[in-house]
Order: structure tokens, then sequence, then C-alpha cells
């Protein structure tokens, strides 16, 4: 599907533009902050082919998109003139004080975070250089890239103040500048002065200055107090002046605060943090692995991994390293290996592929494809990843594995857990961990994490009692030819990534109810309707392949969202004709959705078939 065209099915999907606050997206999903989220029509977003799942958590609504997040999110905005800058609205509903912190974080680092892990394995890289003896530290190839690893990381509080004062609704370019004042060569100077014994002051007041380079928290509180300051002067101001007073007044005040007031208060905070965190790893480093293995990719579903990021940097800001980052490692590579197992073991061809792309795309971080489109589905897979986290996780806190530059846990964590003193037992660690956390989850998910399938020479044996299966038939929303669903040319369907069933080339234009139930989603283009039957069932009917783009031309649609419908009511009418002219397949996937509900779905029409004849049985 075009990114144009599933972002304007994403957008009406969420309860319109009217609906949307903001639209903010980090690797794999579009983050909203949404006015009423109890207008966004979730199942017709579930729905839809070119999306993997939806989330709510934290006060926003996600909608995971995959490796192309940050294409679609250019349509989102482009297309439909959304501000993307995250700050709170006026018109915002209210939320729990952990979700707002959680909204606050991701909003504050999400727009650079990718560059940010670019940095952390470059230094990882370099690490790993100069162990090997490639490199040496005083070589100008060294420099130059250690410049360009080290850079962000030196000037992070200007990054951060961008971000933060975007986030709370003020001039992003005073919150640079207020870092800038922090960083400056002249306050770094006078910091090594200071160190000697030389005392400085502001106004008669004792001055004590700080090295706030790569510091976090003292930049996103001063960046909170300019925004208040600037929300209070500037409509105070006269509009003839205010665009420079307000800056003015605010990096007057804000400066200086930040410097006598803020900037040592934060900087204690943050000291106290990181001191306790490091109490609490010290108490068990070996149970904190194993909790934190366990526990990240459930973290991660629900968007709250965002809560440990400023931890992370916090340590790294303080210590010069982190144990926390390297216990998570583990945990996305239990994922890996759950998606391995079942590509080994599945018989079914494209499942098999599906879980080779998401295993290769899991390994180097990116856990979204394979925990929602491969081991979250089958429950058994994912629960054994998270064990597989867990135990290897618990490995390296034993043997205290350390990292030395910020990233995302992926097979670049390797690179960055090595110390420029040398390879030592901690290294070998991550190395043992991430084999154990990758080998159990798959050899388990491979014995245990699929039903059985039975041998087709089995006879059934009259000895042993029929275990109680119950049957929900979908019947036939058509007349035509029936085609596996293998067969199409369409590979998001073929494949059975949204759920089993068959197609049907259709003999006419009607399209009826197959089940009886509730409308839960009917498209925009009207080409696409999805039903939820009373016994569970739920079922999507595709009119032809790749009709969206017909954008409702042909397609009458006579029901609405949560109408209720029974076996044979009109649900659309479509003018064959028309479609076929303008050049379109009219092959029409009719799949429960929910078929990981079910033991199995099973076609009952092996070539023709008419409407609200039996087509699907839903074995459970």
């Amino acid at each position: 599907m075009p990114y144009q065209e599933l972002a304007d099915e994403i957008v009406e999907g969420v309860g319109g533009k009217a609906n949307i606050i903001s639209v903010v997206h980090c690797a794999t999903r579009l983050r909203f902050k949404l006015k009423q989220p109890g207008k966004a029509h979730t199942a017709q977003l579930k729905n839809n082919p070119g999306i993997i799942m939806v989330v709510e958590s934290g006060g926003q609504y996600q909608v995971v998109i995959g490796n192309h997040v940050g294409d679609v999110y250019q349509q989102v905005v482009g297309r439909h003139g959304l501000e993307n800058d995250g700050a709170e609205r006026a018109d915002e509903p209210k939320q729990t004080l952990f979700a707002r912190f959680i909204d606050l974080v991701s909003g504050i680092f999400t727009p650079f975070i990718g560059v940010m892990i670019a940095s952390g394995i470059i230094k990882g890289l370099l690490a790993l250089a100069l162990v090997l003896g490639v490199m040496h530290q005083e070589s100008g190839s060294y420099k130059l890239l250690f410049v360009a690893s080290d850079g962000l990381f030196y000037f992070l509080p200007i990054l951060l103040g961008y971000s933060a004062s975007k986030k709370f609704g003020a001039n992003p370019f005073v919150g640079m500048a207020i870092a800038a004042a922090l960083v400056h060569p002249l306050m770094l100077t006078a910091f090594e002065q200071q160190q000697q014994g030389q005392h400085f002051s502001f106004l008669g007041i004792p001055l004590e200055i700080l090295n706030y380079s790569a510091s976090v928290i003292p930049i996103i509180f001063a960046s909170w107090v300019a925004s208040l300051i600037e929300h209070a002067v500037h409509p105070r101001s006269p509009g003839a002046v205010r665009n420079f007073t307000t800056p003015l007044i605010c990096m007057l005040v804000t400066v200086p605060l930040t410097f006598l007031a803020i900037g040592p208060a934060a900087t204690w905070l943050s000291r106290m943090l990181a001191e306790g965190y490091l109490w609490i790893y010290s108490l068990s480093p070996t149970i904190a692995g194993a909790v934190m293995g366990a526990i990240w990719q459930i973290c991660v579903i629900f968007g709250l991994h965002w809560g440990l990021v400023p931890i992370m940097l916090n340590n790294l800001a303080n210590f010069g390293h982190d144990t926390l980052l390297p216990l998570l490692m583990p945990a996305v590579l239990g994922q890996a290996g759950a998606t391995l197992g079942v590509m080994l073991r599945t018989r079914e061809a494209k499942v098999k592929a599906m879980a080779g792309s998401a295993f290769s795309a899991s390994i180097f971080g990116i856990t979204e494809p394979a925990v929602y489109g491969i081991t979250l589905p089958h429950r058994r897979p994912f629960i054994f990843g998270c064990i597989g986290g867990a135990l290897g996780a618990a490995i390296l806190g034993f043997w205290h594995t350390t990292i030395y530059s910020f990233g995302f846990p992926s097979i670049f964590t390797f690179i960055q857990v090595v110390p420029t003193s040398g390879i030592d037992a901690s290294v070998y660690a991550s190395f043992a961990g991430a084999a154990v956390a990758l080998l159990f989850a798959s050899v388990t998910t491979y014995l245990f994490g699929l039903p059985p399938v039975a041998p087709l020479s089995a006879p059934p044996t009259e000895a042993e009692p029929a275990s109680p299966v119950r049957k929900q038939t979908v019947f036939s929303p058509i007349s035509g030819k029936v085609l596996a669903l293998e067969t199409i040319k369409d590979e998001t369907f073929a494949s059975g990534l949204l759920g089993k069933g068959v197609a049907i080339v259709p003999d006419n234009g009607r399209v009826v109810s197959p089940i009886d139930g509730v409308v839960s989603s009917l498209f925009r283009t009207s080409h696409a309707i999805g039903l939820t039957a009373a016994d569970g069932a739920e079922v999507l009917i595709h009119v032809g392949l790749d009709t969206v783009k017909l954008d409702g031309k042909f397609f009458t649609p006579h029901v609405a969202v949560d109408d209720v419908v029974k076996v044979g009511d009109l649900l659309l009418e479509f003018d064959i004709g028309a479609i076929e002219a303008a050049g379109y397949d009219l092959t029409t996937p009719v799949v429960v959705s929910n078929s990981d509900e079910f033991i199995d779905v099973l076609p009952l029409q092996p070539s023709v078939v008419t409407a609200c004849a039996p087509l699907l049985s839903a074995v459970k």
C-alpha cells in the first residue's frame, strides 16, 4: 500500500485530524496523543494490512508500522498539516503522573535517539580497534572518528535543550542558547580554575561552577523553567518587540538561575539517581539481570522502556559507563531465538518466511515484527523468549558486564562492552549470556512452542474419547471461484499475516454478511470491511487487490461501523465491470483475522461457492 494511502487510513483510524494533539515516531511506531482515545477505531487499524499492531500505553496511542515508519510519518504530518513537536496543549486530556513521565521522556529523546545509537556504535568500534591494535589514540584517524562519536554526547545538553523546549511548548532556540552557555569553553575553563581553588560569584552570590558536558537532567529542568517564564512573559509583552524581549528575559533569568540553583540541584539529583541505581544493582546483580531480562520486552510492548533511558544516560554521564543497558541485550536475543525456533519448526512456508525476516530485524534490536507477528500471537514462544532473556541477563549481571557508550540492545552491544583496557571476563560473559538466551529460546520454542502436528497417516483411534471441539462457521460473503489464500498476488494476505482463510474471484458485485455480529471496521475507501461475530470470530473481507487506490470509486457501502448484521445482510456493492476496466484484480480475500485464537481455520468449499453457503470453519 502506498505510504500516502496508509497515512490517510491511519489518520482516519485515530479519529481524524481534529482528534490528534501531536504525533512523533520512534524506530517502528507512530506515537499519537489523542484528545479522545475512545474515538479511535482500533479494530479497523488492526485489520489494516500496513499496520502490525496497535498499543495504548503511557498516555499514547501507538501504531506499530515497522521499519518504514519514518516514511509513513512524513506522509501523516505532510498530508494533514499536523504539528509534530509533541508539546502539551490546553485541550489535552489529563493523564496520570506516570503516563505524563513516559510521554515526557519519549517526547524529549525520540527525535535524536537513532543518532545517539549510531554514535555509541562508533565509540564501541573505536574501543575494539584500540584493543586489537588496529589504531592508537594519538593517530589522526582515531581522533577524527572519536570526535564524530563523542561530539553528540559532549554537546548533549544542546540537543536536549532543543527537544525539551519543544516538548514544553517553548522556543527551542532559547533552550539551545541556555544549554550552549552551560557547555561554553569559558565556563569549562572556570570549572578547571575552581578545581584549583579559585572562587567565583555572580552579583556577590557565591557561584558553584560544574561541568555540564554530557549531562542530562540539568538542562531539562532549565528548559522547563524557561518555558514557564516564556508562557508568563510572552502574552504580556508588546507585540512589536515580543520576538526578542521574551527570549531576552528568559535568558537573563534562566542562565544565572541555572548556574546558581537549577544546575547544582539537578546535578545532585542526577548523582543520587545514579547512586541509587548502583545501590540496587549491587544488592544482587544476578537477580537484577534476571528481572530486567524477563520484563524488558514486556516494557517495549507497552512503550514503558522509555522510562529507563534517562537512567542509562545518567549513569554514563556520572560514571562514564552503565550496567543497566547490557542486561537488556539477552532479552532482545531471547525473542530473536524464539522467532528462530518458530522458523525452524513451522511447516507453513509463509510463516517461515515471515519468521526469517523478523529474526533478521531482531538481532539488530528491532523486535516489534518478531513479537507482534510471531512470538506473541503464539504465546509460548514469547514466554520462552522472556525466560531465555532472564537466564542470559543473569549471567551478564553476575559478571558485572558494563557498557561504555549509549545504544539500544542488539548485536552491536558486544562491541560497546569492550573497555579500552582490553577484553576481560565481563566481555566473554556478554557472549555467554547472549548465547544462552538465543539457544534456550530457540530450542524450547522448537520443541514446545507450537502445537504438535499430527502425522498424516495416523488413523483415528476409537478407544480414545473425542476431545470437545467447537466449530464456528463463516458463510461466504460473495459468490464466485474459490482460491487458496497462498496463491493470490498479495504477499501480505498470502503469508497469512492477517489471518487464515480463502480468496474468492467474485461473479457479482454484492457483498453480504458472512456471520451474525457487528461491523467493527469499514475502510474510508469502502473496499474492505471487518466484522466481529457473536461467537468471537473476526472476519475481514477485502474486495480486490490494491483497490484502495480507487479511493472509494465504484464502491457503495450499505452499513456503518457498529451496525448489527445477520448472515445475508447486504454490506456493500461494487461495480465489477468498472473496477476490471480500471485494471484491478478483483480477487477478494476472506480471512479470520484472529486465527491465532483458534486451533485452525479450514476451508469448506474446494472450487466454487455461492453467497451464504458455508465457506470457513474456525475450530476452537
